[in-house]
């Protein structure tokens, strides 16, 4: 009986290979009676930044790139016909251009407007979609009429979608209609012809589905969001990213054109058109459809804490080394109070200037913003200068605001090493640090914050991946390093208070920048190893730090420690104790969990056992293949203080065990 048992605790540990008596025993001793740092409910949450098509043809679910004719070839992203002219003195003082379409004569073919969306307009079967457009004709009413085809076939009879509107209005009026494809279409376009002899005047052509997140009107799009939720993260940082700096001061992020009615948010020109030669998009820009508000309500319905990022007053110092092109720090004062008005447009009452202007949107309650981060990837005196007069005026007003300040744009070196000294200087609550490392960094790294200043500012790993050396995409291996790297956090939780991978998403056929944790095209979206092992770690990241040690020291992948890494919590809101368990290593490790310090009446039970591992490290999740690796659930049964586990090759695992008293 007890032997098939331990053939039973055998296969449900995944273990392939026979345990030999002479193997190595990796002995983990887990103390239960410590109970040690709290884990902050903002320790895993997610970055949003606009790379990669993120918003705009992402997240965003608008459909209609250039809807207000604003780019500066207005006609990018449309297809014109006939008699089109643009106009200049549109009802939007933000957005001023719009279009005239008139009866092009009977000699010539129609009047019309084609746009081809984001890499096209993706559509599906039987979805409605609600097409908008603000509109007024001179004199009588003229008719237009709207259709979806498909990019592969321009002929209007083959349209999957085709509804007549009539404009009435002398003035300008918005106009919705609702569009049911009759085929799924990937890359099709919106068409809009001229159906009558008098001229008519359009501006702010929408197309959104009309099943968006929440079924809000100016929306995200439904299956991107949902991914966000379900990791359910504890803070989202937003907007950025080198898009608070800015290409430069002009196009840096401003977060008070970002808000109010969308057709009057000027167009902004988004900073990672340049990043490389063979990845330069002219097209990128900014609609600020998806601005600050739609950040707050995204942030609150999927539980996470809001977390904006300002500008300092300096533009990408990458770009700019010229000091001319900064703010100087006598000039900082609309800056300083950008901050400050954000604050108020957070958390103020609707009797205030900027809490009136939330509750107009929608939201008379308080947004209750925690936090706010004052520069990105800043460096050098230039920005703790800079820097400082924010702190001093956000102490003065919002005294119980955390203040995240920054180290650099590395992990380590001159600017890392006199900005952190600066940060404790400037009492900010929290240090920005960014790591983009390959392999070797991560592997070596597991024990990075055990030396950090206990008394110091807090860390946020604000951005973070492994990119693998000559394979700079998502792939398993680098995946699994993260989750070994992760687990120097977990234990460290009482200096680690938040982490966030980045970047969040990526569009197939617009990407600058990769890894990233999620990826999608015009219909599908997939979730990658890393998403995966950012949502097990926040799904059970418990309450509490238990130690839990390897020869006396902690589980990081010290060269005696066999590739191993290991972290363990309490959650006290479901007696459940935690072990999260790394093998980096090409060999099996047999592990024996030890709980010494159970007492007589104290006794464990086994639960739930998550597995992710692939035999292919250069394996990765495809739109065509999103579940190739996911990990997977099963239940093991325990009881006592001993358990020996063998853990395979390159093998993330989860043990959650039951605590009774």
């Amino acid at each position: 009986m007890k032997k098939n048992l331990f053939l039973a605790l055998i296969i449900c540990c995944g273990i392939t290979s026979f345990i030999s008596t002479n193997a190595q025993i990796n002995q983990f001793v887990i103390q239960t009676n410590k109970i040690g740092s709290e884990i902050q409910p903002t320790m895993y949450g997610l970055f949003f930044e606009d790379i990669n098509y993120a918003a705009d043809g992402g997240l965003y679910a608008e459909l209609i790139k250039n809807r207000s004719f604003e780019f500066p070839d207005n006609f990018m992203g449309w297809k014109i016909f006939g008699k089109v002219s643009l106009k200049y003195d549109g009802p939007f003082e933000k957005n001023p251009h719009y279009v005239r379409l008139e009866y092009p004569g009977h000699d010539h073919k129609r009047t019309g407007l084609q746009n081809e969306g984001y890499f096209g307009i993706g559509v599906e079967q039987g979805k409605e979609y609600r097409f908008s457009v603000w509109a007024r004709v001179a004199n009588d009413a003229s008719k237009i009429r709207i259709q979806l085809i498909d990019e592969s076939s321009m002929k209007e009879q083959q349209a999957v979608a085709s509804q007549d509107l009539i404009i009435d209005s002398k003035e300008w009026k918005k106009y919705q209609l609702i569009l049911k494809p009759s085929e799924t279409v990937s890359k099709g376009q919106l068409r809009i012809f001229l159906e009558s002899k008098n001229p008519i005047d359009l501006e702010h052509i929408s197309l959104f589905p009309v099943d968006t997140w929440k079924g809000h009107e100016n929306g995200l799009r439904k299956d991107l969001a949902q991914a966000l939720y379900d990791i359910h993260p504890g803070v989202l940082r937003f907007p950025g990213g080198c898009i608070v700096e800015g290409t430069d001061l002009n196009t840096r992020y401003n977060w008070k054109n970002s808000i109010g009615p969308v057709e009057n948010r000027p167009l902004n020109e988004n900073r990672w058109q340049y990043t490389f030669p063979h990845r330069f998009f002219p097209d990128y820009f900014q609609s600020y459809g998806l601005g600050f508000y739609e950040y707050f309500i995204l942030a609150e319905e999927i539980g996470a804490e809001p977390l904006p990022v300002l500008s300092c007053g300096l533009a990408c110092q990458f770009q700019n080394n010229d000091s001319s092109a900064h703010v100087p720090v006598c000039d900082l004062g609309s800056y300083i109070q950008d901050a400050l008005d954000l604050i108020e447009f957070a958390n103020g009452d609707v009797h205030t200037k900027w809490g009136k202007i939330r509750s107009e949107m929608g939201h008379p309650q308080p947004f209750n913003l925690k936090f706010i981060a004052v520069g990105n990837e800043q460096w050098g005196k230039e920005y703790v200068d800079r820097l400082q007069p924010f702190v001093e005026a956000i102490r003065k007003a919002y005294p119980n605001i955390n203040i995240i300040g920054g180290s650099g744009p590395g992990s380590e070196g001159d600017q890392f090493d006199y900005l952190w000294p600066q940060m404790k200087k400037l009492k900010v609550d929290l240090v920005d640090e960014h790591f983009y490392r390959p392999e070797n960094w991560f592997l070596s790294q597991g024990a990075r914050y055990d030396s950090y200043d206990r008394k110091g500012p807090k860390v946020f790993a604000g951005e973070y991946a492994c990119h693998g050396t000559g394979k700079k995409w998502n792939h398993f291996y680098t995946s699994l390093l993260e989750a070994a790297f992760m687990t120097g956090m977990e234990r460290n939780a009482d200096v680690v208070h938040m982490a966030t991978y980045a970047p969040l998403f990526a569009h197939v056929d617009g990407w600058q920048w990769r890894p990233d944790m999620i990826w999608f095209d015009n219909l599908r979206s997939v979730k990658t190893v890393s998403y995966y092992v950012q949502q097990l770690y926040s799904q059970h990241k418990g309450t509490n730090v238990l130690p839990m040690t390897m020869n006396n020291k902690p589980i990081c992948g010290a060269p005696d420690q066999n590739g191993l890494f290991a972290s363990s919590v309490w959650d006290k809101n479901t007696n459940e104790i935690i072990v999260k368990i790394v093998n980096t290593s090409s060999q099996p490790q047999q592990i024996d969990l030890s709980f010494p310090a159970l007492k007589k009446k104290e006794t464990l039970s086994g639960g739930k056992l998550i597995t992710l591992s692939s035999d292919n490290l250069d394996g990765e999740n495809t739109l065509d293949n999103p579940l190739a690796i996911v990990p997977k659930y099963s239940e093991f049964d325990f009881a006592g203080n001993h358990l020996n586990i063998n853990v395979n090759p390159y093998t993330f695992v989860i043990y959650s065990f039951k605590f009774h008293k």
